[in-house]
């Protein structure tokens, strides 16, 4: 069969793309913005892509036309699929009715730790022996793809409650029917596409019900709104995160690099690990109980997490610039920070880390507030106590604010605002002291600031010390 693919290079899209070629389909693209890492892996897996939405693309015309969500009418190329009915589908319902029919999916939902989740458990069955396929909105360090296929009947997916298509609003999550369903939290956002959290707990209401009464929903109980999501029904066993009666875990350092497990009271495994952080403690909880779901106990899932590596763009170390005298080093780190709650937990566990490690210098955030949601101003109120264990915050005001991201963030400690990241890098390279943990923390490429400004404090390290890099 051959498909081609409105709209490849998304991480959906293009992960789709590959998990199809390596079922022995013919597959093509197209897309507006072709680079990589998506292009890279898209080329290494042999897929034409081609670039813009020029009709001629589907001339002679392909079996299926699978439309990704990023499509809209008006796109000369969806207009020719219609005009000429060609059969059309979207990327959810064709991995739901072509990939995941015969499969036990493992689908991890929620506004926050979706894709380390993810990267956890899949690396949580790997580890057990049970190869499993997975499709991740990330590239998760212990692979070297964001999407696999395998010969295992376990299929791990990123649940995300966006909207399908132009031609089907309901969240993506809907189509993927799974067995085991993680929902790791629930808040309001995308703020352009729901109205309000009410709006996004129906389609989480949505995904419960596709749930076998053999399968297993797994969920915290002190989350208000998946309590509400549970309250309109529920027909499946249920596993209860931070749960006195189920599920729970023990931080004994600090910054959670250390913990237990415990089920109904009882210690089941203790976990050593390189992450840090509540969230990924908390998301650690959830693989495990995801995993013992599927035959893997808790000692051995925590064996695996102590060689978990954590995914691309969540706190990864992007490098370390060594000081003169042997003071700490300056770290420069990658988050994909979209959200005031995540930006707040990301940097609560850093400043943790920093107080374990008796490290001397600052946390500073440097944030580009870009989302859809962040441009409609929804989380404008929450700026401030989501930076508050960061020592200075620096921001970048993007194009399209329809709010003064100056006036948001005056009253905060420390605080600068920029028009541009050159004007940005600049203070930073004056500002910037040893010992000073650095987070970039956008959910865009933040004009690949992070790279550019290690690339300088090296040269500058360079020549105070006469050449020698520390």
């Amino acid at each position: 069969m051959h498909l081609h693919i409105l709209g490849i290079c998304g991480t959906f899209m293009g992960s789709l793309a590959q998990l199809a070629k390596a079922q022995g389909h013919k597959v093509t693209g197209s897309d507006q913005g072709i680079y990589p890492p998506m292009s890279d892996q898209l080329a290494q897996a042999g897929i034409d892509v081609i670039a813009g939405f020029d009709p001629e693309q589907l001339d002679p015309a392909p079996d299926y036309v699978i439309v990704g969500n990023a499509m809209s009418r008006g796109n000369p190329a969806v207009e020719y699929v219609l005009d000429r009915g060609l059969p059309y589908i979207s990327g959810p319902d064709w991995m739901g009715k072509y990939l995941l029919a015969d499969k036990w999916v493992m689908a991890v939902a929620g506004t926050h730790g979706k894709t380390t989740t993810s990267s956890m458990l899949a690396w949580i069955l790997e580890f057990g022996g049970m190869n499993p396929g997975y499709l991740i909105g990330g590239v998760p360090e212990n692979f070297s793809t964001s999407a696999r296929l395998t010969d295992s009947n376990f299929f791990i997916i990123e649940a995300d409650e966006y909207d399908t298509a132009f031609f089907d609003k309901r969240s993506k999550f809907v189509h993927y029917h799974p067995r085991t369903l993680v929902m790791n939290n629930l808040e309001f956002d995308h703020a352009d596409i729901f109205d309000d959290l009410a709006a996004i707990e129906r389609q989480f209401h949505h995904l419960v019900r596709t749930v076998p009464s053999t399968g297993q929903v797994i969920y915290p109980v002190d989350n208000a709104a998946l309590q509400r999501v549970i309250a309109q029904g529920c027909w499946s066993e249920q596993a209860l995160l931070n749960h006195s009666g189920g599920w729970m875990v023990e931080a004994m350092l600090a910054d959670c690099s250390q913990f237990n497990v415990l089920y109904r009271g009882e210690n089941v495994a203790s976990v050593i690990w390189k992450l840090s952080g509540e969230h990924n403690m908390a998301n650690a909880l959830a693989a495990i109980v995801a995993a013992r779901h599927v035959g893997i106990e808790p000692h051995i899932a925590a064996e695996a997490l102590a060689e978990f590596q954590s995914v691309k763009r969540r706190m990864e170390l992007v490098g370390e610039v060594g000081v003169k005298g042997g003071g700490d080093s300056i770290r420069i780190y990658d988050d994909f920070a979209h959200h005031p709650t995540a930006i707040k937990l990301t940097l609560s566990g850093a400043k943790a880390a920093q107080q374990v490690q008796k490290r001397r210098g600052r946390l500073i955030a440097v944030l580009e507030p870009r989302s859809n949601t962040m441009k409609l101003g929804e989380h404008k109120a929450k700026l401030a106590a989501s930076v508050e264990d960061a020592d200075a915050s620096y921001w970048l005001e993007p194009e399209g604010l329809s709010w003064s991201l100056t006036d948001a963030v005056s009253g905060m400690k420390n605080q600068q605002v920029f028009d541009t990241v050159e004007a940005l890098e600049q203070r930073l390279l004056a500002d910037i002291k040893s010992g000073d943990d650095v987070v970039m923390m956008s959910n865009g490429s933040f004009s690949g600031i992070h790279r550019s400004l290690l690339a300088k404090l090296l040269d500058r390290v360079a020549v105070e010390n006469k050449g020698e890099l520390l």
